[in-house]
């Protein structure tokens, strides 16, 4: 069988591009128009890191966050339990200042709840603030709680004040969101005087009574609550 001549095979080659060419761009017309008839249908992007995903969430943070959900029934479980100052020593195996550690960048999602000497009750400011918070979520999962005492009293004493503290903080939550499922999305955590204290570095940070003065004495008798936005 003879071979086609070469300007016969060029032609035919040219034919093919003007014809791939021609596909292409009707391809591309076709696609505009759909855009333009149907703007909310979904368009194909790029895969980027997850937006929740902050510059904070470094491994080191996750694996942390990771050991502290384990230790308080966060994630494996069917109900969450919270964690208690022994909890979180033995379980999370963790220190104070790698605790702390894990909640320092969350100045600008997290608040402090204060309270009053020996008081677990929440005033407007700490309601109103609570509010604010939970309703700042931007695709977060977890919202943790961390309630605290002062060294006044004794330890049993100080660990039962700062878990009705935490208890009055997700009773609140309850009624800022009742229909959510709570019991695994806040994280109850309730140290007593016994672990992991706030260093003063936390007076910068949003606390339900702006005008009161801040000392180290009064961040002992808070509660901390912030969403975390890290995907593990």
């Amino acid at each position: 069988m003879s071979k086609p001549s070469p300007a016969i095979a060029a032609g035919c080659i040219g034919a093919a591009l003007v014809l791939l060419a021609t596909g292409s761009v009707g391809a591309m017309v076709h696609g505009a128009k759909t855009r333009l008839e149907h703007p909310s249908a979904p368009v194909e992007k790029v895969a980027v890191a997850d937006d929740a995903e902050v510059a904070y969430c470094t491994p080191e943070f996750k694996q942390v966050l990771q050991r502290v959900l384990n230790a308080c029934g966060l994630v494996g479980g069917e109900q969450r339990r919270g964690c208690q100052p022994a909890d979180v020593k033995t379980f999370a195996s963790i220190s104070d200042a790698d605790f702390n550690a894990l909640f320092t960048p969350l100045k600008d999602r997290g608040a402090v709840i204060l309270f009053d000497e020996n008081s677990d009750a929440l005033d407007d400011g700490a309601k109103k603030l609570l509010e604010e918070r939970w309703a700042d979520r931007k695709g977060a999962r977890y919202f943790f709680v961390v309630a605290r005492a002062s060294r006044d009293g004794t330890t049993e004493g100080n660990r039962s004040l700062s878990h009705k503290r935490a208890n009055s903080v997700l009773f609140q939550v309850h009624g800022i969101a009742p229909e959510d499922d709570l019991d695994k999305e806040v994280g109850l955590l309730w140290l007593g005087s016994e672990f992991a204290q706030l260093p003063s570095a936390y007076c910068d940070w949003t606390s339900s009574r702006s005008g009161e003065r801040c000392t180290p004495p009064t961040l002992t008798r808070s509660a901390f609550a912030s969403w975390v936005d890290c995907r593990l």
